[in-house]
């Protein structure tokens, strides 16, 4: 399957029926290899951006600063089972940004 990680990889995938999807991959990946997850959300992560500010009746415009942006992305959340950490997917741009473990699940 393509997107599929090997074992190596496991810090940053989710195991699901035997395989591992990790980052880079595509969601349409995710959904074939895990299922649909149990909860879906739209988030907003700040991230440092770099942008230009126009002066006009200054010399030596434009000027460059570094400003905190809000990123939109998406997050899956994937019940591993009973006494587990939930896996925490986050999608960015049409492939996995990162996965993470959650709380853990009763």
């Amino acid at each position: 399957m393509a997107g599929l990680l090997p074992v190596a990889a496991a810090a940053q995938s989710l195991a699901c029926n035997g395989y591992l999807v990790g980052k880079g991959a595509s969601p349409a990946t995710l959904l074939q290899t895990c299922g649909e997850p149990i909860y879906r959300q739209a988030v907003c992560v700040p991230m440092v951006q770099l942008g230009w500010i126009l002066t006009p009746y200054r010399p030596g415009s434009p000027e460059a600063i570094l400003a905190n942006q809000c990123v939109p992305m998406e997050e899956w959340t994937y019940d591993r089972g009973p006494g587990t950490f939930f896996g925490i997917v986050r999608i960015y741009n049409g492939t996995i940004e990162s996965v993470r473990d959650g709380d853990r699940g009763r």
